[in-house]
């Protein structure tokens, strides 16, 4: 009977990876017949060689995601379906750590084992990929330096989590999911505060910009909508890749605007002005506090559903955990929680871009310039070789912004 749920949960997820493959495969196949097909409004920007050169890149970005997404569903169903959970937990147990230093190591090591399986994908995909089509600008230094700083770092924040989780479960076993979702909610709030004066600085250089006409265009701009910026920082992103960006950081009434020096030298100042008036537009709409909420809610009734099902002992009966079973139990239900979300997948994207699309509104009404900002999307779809052909399906199901041609003509008012 046991083994019978283990089967009904591996054909749910086996689904739902088949359903994923074939929209990738209906994408690719959508671009093929309609990717050289330079869109109305596009002209002077992009032509056929940029078309060319995007379908390349699609192509080999998607093989790449599809290999690794197999790879990693081969890896998932073996350890869970194999056995190898079992031993891997009896082994953590045999261990005589206190409970919650067991539950630390327990997901560090998985965790730590899941960034060296990613190693070699990363490696492809910047050295490979992002280098045959001019992205990379990343040294091997410079990628080994990242790499050892992100595994510390997620090291000592994976260890606070968990080491603050599992004392709350301890020492409160039948209201833990409430507190623990409580801990949960502050110490990311904690993290959104200091990430951009304590994380961000480990990987990037920011460099103030003082004065000139662009500071005192953004922050006239910021004035009208009652945003108090800090300052105007250009973030050196060429050092590691020839993408552009713009966002902004910080949490509570005042803001730090970060520019890509990529966008800088690719954007004239109108554009730059329209990127953050869109920007503007996330945080004087409270998207940002909208999908917190909706969020910490979904969060809050996944933590009590975990704790109903751990308390019921039915997943460590169905896939046989003997021992101490809570942490087994989590991580299979992180497993059982990704197949539960993904019929959702297309509701939240919908509701992404209906924000996505209302900070385009803003951003027209407050800088009266329409133009601006469909050009500066334009150039940010063309340097990142960005698919201008997606299959409808599959945007509607993926994308948290409404496909750039359609964007581009809502903006123009063509639509």
């Amino acid at each position: 009977m046991m083994q019978k749920y283990q089967i009904i949960i591996l054909f749910f997820y086996l689904l739902v990876q088949t359903f994923e493959y074939w929209l990738k495969f209906l994408n690719l196949q959508y671009m093929k017949k309609h990717g050289m097909l330079v869109p109305e409004g596009f002209e002077g920007y992009i032509d056929e060689a940029v078309l060319r050169k995007t379908n390349a890149y699609t192509i080999e970005t998607s093989s790449l995601s599809l290999v690794e997404s197999l790879f990693g569903s081969i890896v998932m169903i073996v350890f869970l379906f194999a056995g190898i959970l079992v031993f891997y937990n009896r082994w953590v147990d045999s261990l005589g750590l206190p409970s919650v230093i067991k539950g630390t190591v327990f997901f560090l090591l998985l965790t730590s084992v899941n960034t060296l399986l990613s190693i070699p994908f990363s490696l492809y995909s910047t050295f490979r990929i992002e280098n045959k089509y001019g992205f990379n600008t990343m040294t091997g230094k410079l990628w080994l330096t990242d790499l050892l700083k992100s595994l510390l770092l997620s090291a000592v924040l994976l260890g606070i989590i968990s080491l603050g989780f599992f004392s709350i479960v301890q020492y409160s076993p039948h209201y833990w999911w409430l507190f623990a979702w409580g801990f949960f909610f502050i110490f990311s709030i904690f993290l959104m505060y200091i990430s951009p004066y304590v994380i961000e600085p480990l990987f990037n250089k920011f460099t103030p910009l003082e004065g000139g006409e662009l500071v005192e265009e953004i922050s006239e701009m910021m004035k009208k909508v009652g945003i108090r910026v800090s300052r105007v920082f250009a973030i050196d992103a060429s050092k590691r890749s020839r993408h552009t960006n713009a966002y902004f950081t910080g949490i509570g009434r005042v803001k730090r605007i970060v520019l890509f020096d990529t966008l800088i030298q690719m954007m004239e100042q109108g554009e730059i002005l329209a990127v953050l008036a869109h920007e503007a537009g996330h945080w004087k709409k409270k998207h940002i506090l909208k999908r917190i909420v909706l969020f910490e809610l979904i969060s809050l009734a996944g933590a009590y559903l975990s704790f109903l099902v751990i308390r019921s002992n039915f997943l460590a009966d169905i896939f046989n955990i003997q021992g101490e079973a809570f942490f087994a139990e989590l991580a299979v239900l992180g497993f059982i929680y990704g197949i539960a979300v993904f019929p959702f997948t297309p509701l939240m994207s919908f509701f992404s871009r209906r924000h996505e699309d209302e900070a385009d509104r803003f951003a027209i009404e407050l800088t009266s310039n329409p133009e601006s900002l469909a050009t500066s999307l334009i150039k940010l779809s063309k340097d990142n070789l960005s698919n201008l052909h997606p299959h409808p399906l599959y945007s509607k199901f993926y994308y948290s912004h409404s496909p750039i041609v359609e964007r581009i003509q809502r903006i123009r008012g063509e639509i």
